[in-house]
Order: structure tokens, then sequence, then C-alpha cells
């Protein structure tokens, strides 16, 4: 079986940040979703489970830090064209994402990225399978 990856996000509205991520395409997994909680499927190995901030709270003794102050992560998802990547973005700011940087073409990758309503970073990105980087 292969290994499966949760993220843990937490968020100030659930039912919002549900709304949001529907109009990206994303669905949930109704078995583990209540009103603390909600599993978004990315794919069959990766999930990102939204959190309450109370809720969230409830798994650590740490501060829980304001994403739309602070970066915690950067949340990179592979995308299968140019075209995707760009498709993805622009689905995210109509749903009321803020964009925080203009595309960035390498030549070998192309990315851009959102900011969710939570203030959280996400990268989509799209490598050329048959370019390598020049300089890492």
């Amino acid at each position: 079986m292969a290994t499966q990856i949760f993220l843990n996000l937490a968020v100030n509205d659930l039912n919002r940040s549900i709304a949001f991520f529907t109009k990206l395409g994303y669905s949930f997994n109704p078995k583990f979703t209540d009103e603390k909680a909600t599993c978004m499927i990315i794919s069959d190995n990766i999930f990102v489970m939204l959190l309450t901030r109370p809720f969230f709270q409830t798994f650590t003794n740490k501060e829980i830090i304001d994403a739309h102050k602070a970066v915690e992560c950067s949340i990179a998802l592979s995308a299968e064209s140019r075209e995707v990547v760009n498709e993805m973005v622009a689905k995210a700011e109509a749903a009321g994402a803020t964009i925080p940087n203009p595309a960035t073409d390498y030549g070998f990758m192309y990315q851009h990225s959102f900011e969710d309503l939570d203030g959280h970073h996400w990268e989509i990105v799209w490598m050329d399978p048959n370019s390598s980087p020049e300089h890492i």
C-alpha cells in the first residue's frame, strides 16, 4: 500500500472553505466530515484535513499562526500542463483567493500560486518531463 499524506490546515470558517475548494474542483469524504473538520480529496493518496481553529488547537500546545501574517508552509501540487496551472489559479482567484505573485517560468518548470481564504500558500506547478533544470 502506498503511503498516504494527510495535510492538516486550520480554517476560520469550515463551510466557507468547503465552498472555496469545491469551486476549484475538489471533493470531500463525507465519512470524515462534521462541523469541526472535513477531508478534502486531492488524489488517491493525498488528502487535506480542513480543521476549525478550535479543533486544530486540540492537537497542539503551540500557537496556531495566522497564515495571512506568517508563512507556515507552501503546499505545492503538480499539474498536467501550463494551461492547467493557469486554470487552477484563475478558479482560485474567482473563488476569492489572493494572487501574491505573477506566474514564474523557469523553462523546465512553470508555477503560479494563490493564497486561500485563510492565507495558506498553494503552488500549482508543471514540470516538463523532457527537460531538466540547468541550475538547481
